[in-house]
């Protein structure tokens, strides 16, 4: 699918890389700077989408979609992964958006969804701790 933007046209594909391409971080690392009050309501909203496990695990699910040629993932696919009810995943889909964690796009009868990469850029700077590696999921 092609895209025109200013008079140049290019794929969808370009258009999500340049949109997902690395960014200045929007704040510093929690241990070497006090967090901006305005920041810090963005930074809330996300943290407190991710921390129900069912978000979390949608969450999961999309972006590892994403990380894919596709780039997004059907609802139609999230939802065989839980034992819950068609609305019950919307609503959680519909947190996960709105805390600006992942988008969507609506084709026909199916809702697409892609993480959001530069936010996770921003919640991953807010964390770093300078010298310490990071520890995989056990």
């Amino acid at each position: 699918m092609d895209v025109n933007i200013d008079g140049m046209t290019a794929t969808l594909k370009q258009v999500r890389k340049q949109a997902s391409a690395p960014s200045e971080p929007c704040c510093e690392p929690v241990l070497s700077a006090p967090l901006e009050p305005d920041h810090a309501v963005d930074m809330a909203k996300m943290f407190k989408a991710m921390g129900d496990p069912i978000r979390l695990r949608l969450l999961s699910l999309i972006a590892a979609s994403s990380a894919t040629e596709a780039g997004e993932c059907c609802v139609c696919d999230l939802s065989g992964s839980f034992d819950l009810s068609g609305p019950t995943i919307s609503y959680h889909l519909k947190i996960l958006r709105e805390a600006g964690l992942v988008e969507s796009d609506r084709r026909g009868t199916w809702v697409y969804y892609r993480a959001v990469q530069e936010n996770f850029g921003r919640l991953s700077a807010m964390l770093a701790i300078p010298g310490v590696a990071s520890v995989g999921c056990s």
